[in-house]
């Protein structure tokens, strides 16, 4: 073409890598040795081009098909964050180019390429359904997690199609954690049963959630610890629902709801003239639990198990109740390992090494979120969570090597 430079050229005008970048740089450089420098054997030089927003719709389709991937994941960056810049004038005269490009990167089989788009697009308004429906479906879950959450192009029919069948765990996740979530989606999440994500919903304070629906979750609470800071921290709860967490909470959290400053005044005085007598149970019932020493809590555990009555609803109660010494020696008779295996646990804060414990003890993951907030104090938003149908979010041979790790450090 008349006017191309040939990388040969390139090379006479700007000998060495600096001088090539400045030109792949620039805002006045020449289409044709953009062109040229977009092929340049130089790594650097090629990636100034691709950030260079004065390319043209030929050099970017270009280094949309570069050999390396950083080089398609600048440029993937820099168009996706482009559009929102420009004036609408000249937004209207890029979108066909600019969506065109991006089509065709968000296929790229390079994670970083497809993450880059992500990042770029997860709040804009404006960008093709298709695009957006191509990212929140992508099997990376790094790459669909945050336009799922929150791109503002995703309808509800959208989101209620994410939820069908048995999405992962971080899909259910990212959908609960979406700002102004509506009942018809948030029926959705509870119905998916991934309590991790029942319990992003309940801590989300703009999504709208039935009354019926919030009255099953409170219902099942009991058995799912991990659910209840975030029920009493509900905003607008009616007093039968305040009512009815006060008969069920732990007691961690009987003073946060006693505490709320928005219930009428006789729901308020209703829950603690209810809670006096339990709260000075728990009290004293913590006295006694904390007077039983570890060689009790073990001989208790061992009668129980000669009796079969060491099962996971047992060991809830104790989780709910707040009984270290009992919960600690149950799961260590219930897995066959010395207590001090499941204190050190505890004292490292492993949250793999108690989830260990609890496959090994033969429990489900429904008691592994309590015995990680309450053995190891862990925060809610540190514990290990199920993975998809509830299922350890670790492979046996990780268990099993956490266990060994236990078992040899103690």
């Amino acid at each position: 073409m008349p006017g191309e430079l040939s990388p040969a050229g390139v090379l006479e005008c700007a000998a060495d890598e600096r001088g090539r970048v400045r030109q792949a740089a620039g805002s006045r450089t020449a289409p044709a040795l953009l062109a040229a420098l977009a092929r340049d054997p130089s790594l650097t030089v090629r990636a100034a081009v691709a950030l260079n927003p004065a390319v043209s719709e030929e050099v970017e389709r270009l280094l949309a098909r570069d050999d390396d991937e950083r080089v398609r994941a600048l440029l993937a960056r820099r168009i996706g964050g482009l559009a929102p810049t420009l004036p609408v004038r000249e937004q209207e005269l890029l979108a066909n180019r600019t969506w065109q490009v991006l089509a065709a990167l968000v296929h790229d089989e390079s994670k970083r390429v497809r993450a880059a788009i992500a990042e770029a697009v997860k709040e804009m308004a404006d960008v093709p359904r298709a695009l957006i429906l191509q990212l929140a479906a992508d099997t990376e879950i790094e790459i669909a997690e945050p336009v799922v959450r929150l791109s503002p192009v995703l309808t509800e029919a959208d989101l209620m199609g994410l939820l069908a069948g048995s999405p992962a765990q971080a899909t259910a996740v990212a959908v609960a954690r979406r700002p102004g979530l509506s009942g018809r989606v948030s029926d959705a999440v509870v119905a998916s049963a991934n309590s991790a994500a029942i319990r992003a919903l309940l801590a989300n304070p703009a999504a709208a959630i039935r009354e019926t629906t919030l009255d099953s979750l409170i219902a099942r609470a009991a058995e799912h610890l991990d659910w209840q800071e975030p029920l009493v921290r509900r905003p607008q709860l009616s007093p039968r629902a305040a009512r009815a967490l006060a008969g069920i909470v732990a007691d961690q959290f009987l003073g946060l709801l006693a505490a709320r400053s928005d219930l009428a005044p006789d729901t308020l005085a209703e829950i603690r003239r209810r809670l006096g007598p339990r709260l000075a149970g728990e009290a004293g019932h913590a006295r006694l639990s904390a007077a039983v020493s570890a060689e009790q809590a073990m001989a208790e555990a061992e009668a129980m198990e000669r009796e079969g009555q060491l099962d996971e609803a047992t060991l809830l109660r104790a989780l709910n109740r707040g009984e270290v010494e009992r919960a600690s020696a149950m799961l260590a008779v219930a897995a066959g390992v010395p207590l001090a295996v499941v204190e050190q646990a505890a004292v490292l804060r492993s949250a793999k090494g108690l989830v260990a414990l609890v496959w090994k003890s033969g429990f489900s993951m429904r008691v592994a979120s309590p015995v990680q907030t309450l053995l190891a104090r862990l925060a809610p938003d540190t514990i290990l969570l199920p993975a998809a149908a509830g299922n350890f979010p670790l492979t046996a041979e990780e268990m099993r090597w956490q266990l060994d790790f236990l078992l040899r450090s103690r």
